[in-house]
């Protein structure tokens, strides 16, 4: 195999053995930090991945990975705001909400995903080889920089929109910068517009919070009395996404 088709057949390896730890962790519920790390090996594998879609050998493997990203989304949106409500001191709101999240950890592990997943991981360095040795593979690495390129024009072409959304914009921008990250020799990015990247995400990520949690106190009335700060935070955390963007 050609050094580059080797080089993705490492990444996943990796990724897998990182995965395995992160259920480990989960299973012994003792690190609140195993769901998060679960999902940041996810998002690597899928940025690894998305650039090689419409290989046979990949297909299987990106849709495991995307079924679990989904599924241990809203977990990972609970845990964010348990976090800060246990930073407003509310004490009360965070013990409901604690046995809601114990739950959560329980039903992910005793999902099909997790399972399905490794099995799609298990199998995938074999899949990998014969695509190599057939010759599917051949031009990846060009295929994968055309892809990349792509990606970046879309997001240059949603930053010029006058009437941009930011949820689409915020997904784009994730998207660039991980597969950037997942290929920095091919992305064409340098350190500047990486960090520019960060800093823009980071700041969507916080609007999007505040416009999710003022979503949830519709619902769940012990966090009305957020809601005032929630709302002078979100117009704050609006102005910061636009700087971050107009930046980009």
């Amino acid at each position: 195999m050609g050094r580059f088709i080797e080089g993705e057949l490492q990444q996943v390896l990796r990724l897998q053995i990182t995965l395995y730890a992160c259920r480990e962790r989960l299973l012994a519920a003792t690190d609140p930090e195993a769901l998060h790390d679960l999902r940041i090996a996810l998002r690597k594998l899928r940025s690894l991945l998305r650039p090689l879609r419409g290989v046979p050998a990949c297909d299987a493997l990106q849709q495991q990975a995307a079924e679990l990203g989904r599924i241990s989304g809203p977990l990972r949106d609970l845990e964010v705001l348990l976090a800060h409500l246990q930073g407003l001191g509310m004490r009360d709101a965070v013990d409901l909400r604690q046995s809601r999240l114990l739950e959560g950890y329980a039903a992910l592990l005793a999902d099909d995903a997790l399972p399905a997943l490794f099995a799609a991981l298990d199998q995938w360095p074999q899949l990998w080889r014969h695509a190599a040795t057939d010759a599917e593979l051949r031009g990846l690495r060009k295929q994968v920089k055309r892809r990349l390129a792509k990606q970046q024009r879309r997001l240059g072409e949603a930053l010029a929109d006058p009437a941009h959304d930011r949820h689409r914009l915020r997904l784009l921008i994730k998207r660039v910068r991980y597969g950037a990250e997942a290929y920095p020799q091919l992305s064409g990015l340098s350190a500047q517009p990486l960090a520019r990247l960060k800093a823009a995400q980071s700041a969507l990520g916080d609007w999007h919070d505040l416009l999710q949690w003022l979503q949830r106190a519709e619902q769940e009335a012990d966090l009305a009395a957020c809601v005032d700060t929630w709302r002078t935070a979100l117009q704050t955390a609006e102005e910061r996404a636009d700087q971050a963007l107009l930046a980009l």
